[in-house]
């Protein structure tokens, strides 16, 4: 068989690929070699892992390409956007007192409903970098996560709200 092997000392090992993520042996598609007891006894029967056969490892490729071109098309979509919104302004209308101090402070989810509504990106308020907390009014540069290791900045203005 061609997945069976004598390691020294050790008993039979066997070539497997997984289903699902496993803790503390590997995480999904990953191909491992354990001992042919524990594939045989624990992983078949749980349906976690399945044996490495040629047809397997080539479908393992197949997934492994196209996750691949997936993440480098939103990694291309997200530097895009980045360099769309780098420079842009948030423009945010606060209640706020006789000074220019506001009465709380400017929070994400406020940012994130304006950046949606004045230049149609949503954003999740946790991937929005305010900083220091926002009590004044006044400009300020804020951070936005676009995608892991793509961020951009941004300017928001904060002014009093009309009457």
């Amino acid at each position: 068989m061609l997945t069976l092997r004598k390691a020294e000392g050790r008993g039979i090992i066997m070539k497997v690929v997984l289903l699902k993520d496993v803790k503390n042996i590997g995480k999904r598609d990953e191909i491992l070699n354990v001992s042919d007891g524990y594939a045989r006894n624990f992983l078949f029967p749980q349906k976690l892992a399945v044996e490495a056969k040629a047809g397997t490892l080539k479908e393992i490729e197949k997934k492994r390409a196209a996750q691949d071109a997936r993440e480098a098309e939103a990694l291309a979509e997200a530097k895009a956007k980045a360099d769309a919104l780098k420079g842009k302004v948030i423009n945010l209308q606060i209640k706020c007192g006789a000074q220019g101090r506001l009465y709380g402070s400017v929070t994400a989810a406020e940012v994130a409903e304006a950046l949606e509504k004045q230049h149609g990106y949503a954003a999740d308020k946790r991937k929005i970098d305010l900083g220091d907390p926002i009590k004044e009014t006044g400009d300020r540069e804020i951070s936005i996560r676009l995608y892991p290791g793509v961020s951009t900045t941004m300017t928001l203005r904060v002014s009093p709200l009309e009457k």
